[in-house]
């Protein structure tokens, strides 16, 4: 906890991930114009795996959790590229294997998130998205800013990203 509370001692971390969070319309709009670039079976794995560790970061998924996340991930137009029982199923296996073997579960998702390392543009992306599920009940918890950073890292991308305008 010690670790985590030195990540997060910085309300300039805090503020610089709130303020990622405000510019959500502007970056459903790029998603948008690009959602045509963002076909590749890579692509779906790391946004399903994003999705699943930033809905796993305090170690639970509640059943009700899941199923908000799942409705915002199957409703999403930047994702409709992919049907959205694949998408939903994608997202079920990865909670779960984060909460009956977080260890495992996080290394497989980690490896799902950096299948798009090589490629900026959606690894961005996959962080942009991550973000705005995080703040999708209105909050970002400390766990989750943590797992953002840590997919952040696993990308490549600093933890603060600075988005195109």
């Amino acid at each position: 906890m010690s670790f985590l509370n030195k990540l997060l001692s910085s309300g300039h971390t805090v503020t610089r991930l709130m303020d990622l969070v405000d510019k959500a319309p502007q970056w459903r709009s790029q998603l948008m114009t690009k959602k045509n670039e963002f076909t590749s079976g890579a692509f779906r794995d790391a946004v399903m795996g994003m999705c699943a560790l930033v809905a796993a970061a305090d170690g639970t998924v509640t059943a009700e959790e899941r199923a908000q996340v799942a409705g915002l991930i199957t409703a999403d137009p930047v994702l409709d590229n992919f049907p959205a029982d694949q998408l939903r199923t994608l997202f079920d296996g990865n909670c779960d294997r984060l909460v009956h073997d977080p260890a495992f579960g996080r290394a497989h998702v980690m490896q799902q998130i950096t299948k798009v390392a090589n490629k900026p543009e959606q690894a961005r992306a996959v962080v942009q998205i991550g973000i705005m599920i995080a703040n999708a009940d209105g909050t970002l918890s400390p766990a989750e800013v943590h797992a953002v950073r840590d997919a952040c890292a696993a990308l490549g991308i600093p933890p603060m990203l600075e988005l195109p305008r």
